[in-house]
């Protein structure tokens, strides 16, 4: 990348922008603008202390160098904090674990139950639908979903336990992010929304998780929802995208860039253009601290070990006679990620509704939101009284 530094009218941002590690600057009177150049482009620049109606989405105060909400904080505004499900291990505060010093309150598990992050939209006195995001991912994935299906259910999104706005606890300090841990907390936040029988909509890897969740709950749902969940032997492999968050060293270094960790996670799976008022906030946990990263390097290796597992068991589940919830798979058939080859065949023989949307990739509810969305409450509408 060429750097270009350029003299103007403006004053010298206290922030430095994340590529320019160790900026060669000289400190005058004169007011300078910073512009960074990462083509032979002219008109690619970019300011560095641009006003927020340019910005670039990088500053640690949620996205743009000002003071102004960011959408970050407007999408908090919406939603609350729910506490539940126990925290595990002994209490002890998380320690740093090259150094062993004690680690930031971002680091740190609650003292009694965890903190999760949820959107709710609709009467509570409606049937109630809950929208899981997929790994990685937030609840912030189906903020055009919820307004359609407001309008007759109480709809809600949360973020999963390190993600988001959720608790990001230190693995091995409370919670080390196995796919086991993550089907137990499911039952605890399910229970907390709703007392009644729930419909749930899933999308991606977090799916065969839901599944086992579901495999002995089947009381508690009225539907269940699979977004491009990995239904094959081939789809049990995590892609390269995801997996090198898994790597030694390597996995750790990029788990804490949130390039990677939220734009071209989203991005290199689909079709899905990201707009940059959401990649703020996309971007937002993986800036503000190092937990997001911690968290994301210890589900990339809980997944890449447990996960073939869990899909075969997912597809015996969905194949049993015993299974008697109703249940549509969903699919982007533009995923990048997950091949559609072997989807339509094992939806046949399972007998499970199969929609397909050509225009969507992995992420369904980012490509096609309004199209999820009727199609989520077309399926509601058959299976429950309003």
């Amino acid at each position: 990348m060429a750097i270009c530094l350029t003299s103007a009218s403006l004053s010298l941002p206290k922030q430095y922008h994340p590529f320019i590690s160790t900026p060669q600057i000289l400190y005058r009177k004169k007011k300078t603008i910073l512009t960074c150049q990462s083509s032979n482009d002219p008109n690619e620049d970019y300011l560095l202390d641009a006003p927020i109606s340019v910005g670039d989405g990088f500053s640690f105060s949620g996205g743009k160098y000002s003071d102004e909400p960011s959408p970050a904080d407007e999408w908090f505004k919406q939603g609350k904090i729910v506490k539940t499900h126990p925290v595990g291990g002994t209490g002890e505060k998380a320690k740093d674990p090259i150094f062993g010093l004690a680690m930031a309150g971002s680091s740190q598990a609650s003292t009694d139950l965890f903190r999760w992050f949820c959107v709710e939209s609709g009467s509570p006195g409606n049937p109630p639908v809950i929208l899981i995001h997929g790994f990685p991912s937030q609840a912030y994935s189906y903020r055009k979903v919820l307004p359609i299906l407001s309008k007759n259910y109480h709809a809600i999104a949360f973020d999963w336990l390190g993600f988001g706005f959720s608790d990001k606890p230190q693995p091995k300090y409370g919670f080390d992010y196995t796919l086991k841990e993550y089907e137990e907390s499911l039952e605890s936040i399910v229970n907390e929304f709703s007392k009644d029988k729930v419909t749930l909509v899933v999308q991606g890897y977090f799916s065969p998780v839901v599944v086992k969740y579901a495999k002995d709950h089947q009381e508690k749902l009225n539907n269940l929802i699979l977004l491009n969940p990995p239904l094959t032997v081939k789809h049990a492999n995590l892609p390269s995208t995801l997996a090198i968050f898994s790597n030694f060293l390597l996995g750790e270094i990029f788990s804490q860039d949130p390039l990677r960790a939220s734009d071209k996670a989203l991005t290199s799976c689909g079709p899905y253009k990201m707009k940059e008022d959401d990649a703020m906030v996309y971007r937002r946990p993986y800036l503000i601290s190092g937990s997001s990263g911690f968290a994301l390097n210890a589900i990339s290796r809980s997944m890449k070990k447990e996960l073939k597992a869990y899909v075969e068991e997912m597809r015996r589940i969905l194949m049993d006679e015993k299974w008697k919830v109703e249940t549509t798979v969903c699919w982007g058939q533009r995923d990048r990620w997950l091949s559609f080859e072997g989807v339509e065949d094992f939806c046949k023989e399972s007998n499970h509704q199969l929609i397909t949307l050509p225009m969507a990739g992995h992420h369904v509810q980012e490509d096609c939101s309004e199209e999820v969305g009727n199609i989520v409450a077309g399926i509601l509408r058959k299976t429950t009284r309003i």
